[in-house]
């Protein structure tokens, strides 16, 4: 049986990426540092829970090894774990640069090297990013934010050119605009009732897309996909 892994997985796009995988009949795995959370979301979902602080370099490792161990062969991983950072510059402080880089930035690097170390002997498998608008352009108050998600992108693009021809298929999803999720209608109520419900990324649009990337053919692969809902300008 396939095997999907969602790699900070929340009750928002990492719950529907589960369950449209789940409707293929893929097992998957959910992988979060907050363990009451995800026990919640994997019993919703039917999936297996893996609490894990992806930040931190031992227990990726040990992540990978438990879920191949308990669930199997990892064939795709779909890495959605981020930090939102927003602030002048002039007040942004190193420790929320560091963390908005280390939880957005660095452990989509680990994530991403433990998939590939056994995605490669294998010779497929496919490894989707999510990135943002910040991934491509700084905005103002966002600095944290950009630098995190930028050097995410690009990381991505130089393993998406290495194990590429290797079978491994490595995309990203740039996320324009706020996706739908109680939070947002929480925070943004006023702008949200103006637009309507379709003026925010609906999760589960969202997740057929990793899903149709995962099944692309190899001599038709996407590297970046921009999605950005009616009402996001760009």
């Amino acid at each position: 049986m396939s095997v999907l892994l969602v790699a900070g997985a929340g009750e928002g796009l990492g719950r529907s990426i589960a369950l449209r995988f789940a409707r293929e009949r893929y097992s998957v795995a959910l992988a979060a540092r907050d363990k009451g959370k995800l026990a919640a979301l994997a019993k919703e979902v039917e999936a297996r829970a893996f609490p894990a602080d992806l930040s931190d370099e031992g227990q990726v490792v040990a992540l990978y090894n438990e879920v191949e161990k308990k669930v199997g062969a990892i064939d795709v991983v779909a890495f959605v774990a981020a930090t939102r950072v927003q602030a002048p510059f002039a007040e942004t402080t190193l420790a929320d640069f560091e963390r908005s880089w280390r939880q957005s930035c660095a452990s989509g690097f680990l994530v991403a090297r433990e998939a590939a170390r056994r995605m490669l002997p294998r010779g497929r498998g496919t490894v989707i990013f999510t990135g943002a608008s910040g991934s491509i352009r700084g905005e103002p108050g966002f600095a944290a934010f950009a630098a995190a998600k930028g050097g995410l992108r690009f990381m991505a693009q130089s393993m998406a050119r290495e194990l590429g021809p290797k079978g491994i298929h490595v995309a990203t999803v740039l996320l324009n605009g706020a996706i739908d999720s109680k939070m947002m209608w929480r925070d943004y109520r006023g702008r949200m009732e103006k637009l309507g419900t379709d003026g925010a990324l609906a999760p589960d649009a969202l997740a057929d897309a990793y899903w149709q990337l995962h099944n692309q053919p190899r001599n038709a692969w996407t590297f970046e996909l921009d999605l950005r809902p009616w009402s996001q300008s760009f």
